[in-house]
């Protein structure tokens, strides 16, 4: 375990920092850092010409993107944690459990009804009811695999392959829904299907900025609980935690901060597995520090794989969410791998 959690939160922080303005250089535009350093301070002052248009570029078209990105590292990072805490489970994440899937459907099923997704205005024409889907489905997802499995009275193992089967259910019925859905619809859906940023603008920061700093501050407050749950439930509820409500409180926040996200980016994979299990070999088990931590790394492994995506192949882009997908499937078999090593606390 580090001896300094904290030495490790900072470093991901500036890591993050650095990622932030190596994003902000590349693209089908280049722009020098020395320029991106000088426009974030304002030393250029003359906004004419080349500087005029990098300053558009920066600040309208890949600084909302960027922030876009990172707050949704950092939801699925911090959900992941908090889901492995409370299941005891290294496999847990939004994706795994089926929140993912389920809040895609839910988001699916409002776009076929007439919900465009990739327009300017999508962000606040029925946005209310992509979310409102989204955040529902999600939560119906979960419910099923946490009855299924508390019915079976197995190993918290079985929440994976419930998990499983539950992702199969909600993308049959995208598929459904894709199979119904009109020509322009179907290229739509398919597109956020795949997980991209490709709409990101202001609006959607000013929207989400708010829910996610409620959701997650709350969160890092329950760390306290979180440790004690590392130790079982009976244990935890010796100690004075409340473990239903914690449960609930936790759980339903978690599906509401990726369920939200989900309806602004599309379907993301891994980044809730992939971001704890890094963040913890780096700044331990206390949730004080791995829950910041976790969304550090969700946030910067996002960033990263989305600068890859819309730069490998300029001026095309790869949805994000198969970078992601290349990279979690065989940390995921990695993991499951190693799952009787692993260690909690």
């Amino acid at each position: 375990m580090n001896r300094k959690p904290g030495a490790a939160v900072a470093g991901m922080t500036l890591v993050l920092l650095t990622a932030v303005l190596v994003s902000l250089s590349m693209g089908s535009v280049r722009v020098p850092v020395l320029s991106v350093l000088g426009q974030a301070l304002g030393l250029c002052a003359q906004r004419t010409g080349e500087y005029a248009t990098q300053a558009y570029i920066l600040a309208q078209v890949r600084l909302p993107r960027i922030v876009l990105c990172m707050l949704t590292g950092i939801s699925l990072g911090v959900g992941g944690c908090v889901m492995q805490t409370l299941f005891r489970n290294p496999l847990a994440s939004p994706f795994t459990m089926g929140v993912s899937s389920g809040a895609s459907f839910g988001a699916a099923l409002a776009m076929v009804l007439g919900v465009g997704i990739l327009q300017q205005n999508f962000l606040f024409t029925g946005y209310s009811l992509v979310a409102m889907n989204a955040f529902v489905f999600g939560m119906i997802s979960l419910l099923l695999v946490s009855a299924v499995a508390k019915m079976s009275r197995s190993d918290m193992s079985i929440l994976i392959l419930v998990g499983t089967a539950v992702n199969s259910l909600f993308s049959a019925g995208v598929s459904v829904l894709k199979y119904i859905s009109g020509a322009e619809a179907l290229k739509n859906l398919e597109s956020w299907l795949m997980g991209g940023f490709w709409g990101a603008n202001w609006k959607a920061v000013l929207v989400l900025v708010p829910l996610l700093a409620v959701s997650v501050g709350v969160l890092l407050r329950m760390a306290w609980d979180f440790n004690a749950m590392n130790a079982g439930e009976e244990t935890a509820a010796t100690m004075g935690v409340p473990v239903k409500w914690l449960k609930r409180i936790s759980l339903g926040l978690v599906t509401l901060i990726a369920s939200i996200t989900i309806a602004f980016s599309g379907v993301i994979g891994f980044i809730g597995l992939v971001a704890p299990h890094a963040a913890r070999s780096m700044a331990g088990t206390d949730n004080r520090y791995l829950l910041p931590a976790s969304g550090m790394m969700g946030a910067i492994v996002l960033l990263v794989s989305d600068t890859v995506s819309r730069t490998i192949l300029s001026p095309k882009e790869i949805p994000v969410g198969i970078i992601t997908s290349l990279l979690g499937v065989p940390f995921f078999i990695y993991i499951l791998s190693r799952r009787r090593k692993q260690m909690w606390g």
